[in-house]
């Protein structure tokens, strides 16, 4: 008997677990697709790569590397790669063309094969013309397929020994193509030039310089690092004493050249206490817009690629209740003290997170109420609560304008309007002492006109008749 009991525990517990396993297959959400990353290699094939740079010419030396680290880019899934050379098929003489640029190797999934087309174009290229670095990255602005796949990353790894010659403006071409969202920042290595082409080239993308071989070789392997691979970014939402407590809110993260946005993240503290860890593209400068209310902006973030960055951002909150009972609960706006843009429209019986200070509320209730500088505290509740309204239906004799008004230290608070073609009309109410002012229409003088005085209690439906 004992030996028989043991399948079917054994069932039993393997049906339990595949149920548990289904369950949290069905709850946790699927973990996002790892980004399809388009790399498109410029090189430089102008007259100066026939200059000398340490061991030899720099084309020779830049081509022998290229081949060689193009192999290792043979097995790297979710990617493709490109080639793109200028410079390479008009001489400089008798005239010095600007156009002369050509896509040698288009995109294709196949990476290997590509591989192998890239290292025997590169035997055939040897130096002849000009710089048109401009007008070449125009064109690289076709080279890319029409994104199919939202979840993707363009890049451009520019090899050059040489500034632009042609009157093109390289910047304003690369920024024209990020802002369109079609490349990233694009990656800029300078060989045999020094730190002096930085502002030339700063503005364009990411420069290296390649003063000498093995830093060019070097080189190669960081951008091709900082292209694949991820970086973690720990968001801090800092309280009043400088802890990262605040959490559960949405962060968007732009592109500050497209305006795109490239990641959404509800900001969340994982089970050790801390912010959470999130994966992003270090390619590239990010403004962080942080959905508190009102919502908190950092601009010209930039990461370090390979690295845990953390984001500090000071968001102190605290709390606003509204209270109130009946069927009628009103709404609040609330705007910060002193603005008159609204930032939040809050219902009552609700709780809502606000950023530490002082706000203006005007609460849409008839007659209106409004408070000022009200104060919310960090990690406290301010409680707003008003009286139950009450109901006023005015009956007319017949039609004809009139108005509403609330008597506030001996003074008539105007309220509302009357319809005049209503006999008719229901009012929402504070408690309060009111005067209801109205002229028939018929009656073509103001002594006509009939006023009732009348007081409105907390959950107490009140008639009002003018005749």
């Amino acid at each position: 008997m004992h030996f028989r009991k043991k399948p079917l525990l054994f069932n039993k517990m393997r049906t339990v677990f595949l149920l548990t396993f289904a369950l949290l297959t069905f709850i946790l959400p699927a973990q996002p697709a790892k980004p399809l990353t388009r790399i498109e290699f410029v090189f430089d094939a102008s007259f100066s790569m026939f200059g000398q740079w340490q061991s030899g010419m720099k084309m020779d030396i830049a081509k022998k590397m290229l081949t060689e680290f193009l192999d290792s880019l043979k097995t790297v899934n979710n990617l493709e790669i490109a080639f793109r050379c200028y410079g390479h098929q008009v001489p400089l003489r008798p005239e010095r063309s600007c156009t002369d640029t050509r896509l040698e190797v288009p995109f294709h999934p196949n990476t290997r094969n590509n591989v192998l087309l890239i290292k025997n174009k590169l035997k055939t290229i040897l130096p002849k013309g000009t710089t048109p670095i401009a007008y070449t990255l125009e064109q690289c602005g076709g080279d890319f397929p029409t994104p199919s796949n939202p979840n993707l990353r363009n890049i451009i790894i520019l090899i050059t020994d040489g500034i632009e010659e042609c009157d093109g403006d390289p910047c304003a071409v690369s920024l024209a193509l990020q802002k369109k969202g079609i490349i990233l920042k694009p990656f800029v290595i300078g060989i045999g030039m020094d730190q002096s082409y930085l502002n030339t080239f700063g503005c364009m993308g990411k420069f290296y310089d390649a003063s000498t071989e093995a830093s060019f070789k070097n080189i190669l392997n960081i951008v091709i690092s900082q292209a694949m691979n991820n970086t973690t970014v720990q968001v801090n939402l800092n309280d009043q004493i400088g802890k990262p407590t605040e959490t559960d809110v949405n962060m968007t993260f732009y592109d500050e050249n497209s305006g795109l946005i490239r990641y959404n993240y509800m900001h969340s503290i994982n089970n050790k206490g801390v912010p959470d860890t999130v994966g992003i593209d270090p390619i590239g400068t990010y403004k962080m817009v942080v959905h508190t209310i009102p919502p908190l902006e950092k601009k010209g973030i930039e990461l370090i690629p390979g690295k845990h960055n953390i984001i500090a951002v000071d968001a102190p909150q605290g709390y606003i209740n509204l209270k109130t009972s009946g069927n009628y609960p009103p709404a609040c706006i609330i705007r910060k003290h002193g603005d008159m843009q609204t930032i939040h429209l809050q219902q009552f019986n609700t709780t809502e997170k606000f950023i530490v200070g002082k706000y203006d509320l005007e609460i849409l209730t008839l007659p209106r109420i409004k408070l000022n500088k009200t104060d919310v505290s960090q990690s406290k509740t301010t409680t707003i609560e008003i009286p139950q309204a009450g109901i006023a239906t005015i009956a007319k004799p017949s039609e004809g304008p009139g108005s509403l008004y609330v008597e506030e230290n001996n003074v008539l608070v105007w309220i509302a309007n009357l319809n005049s073609s209503l006999t008719q009309e229901t009012f929402i109410l504070q408690p309060g002492k009111y005067r209801v002012e109205y002229r028939p229409k018929s009656a073509k003088e103001s002594i006509y006109t009939v006023e009732r005085r009348f007081k409105i209690d907390s959950g107490i439906s009140t008639p009002v008749k003018l005749y």
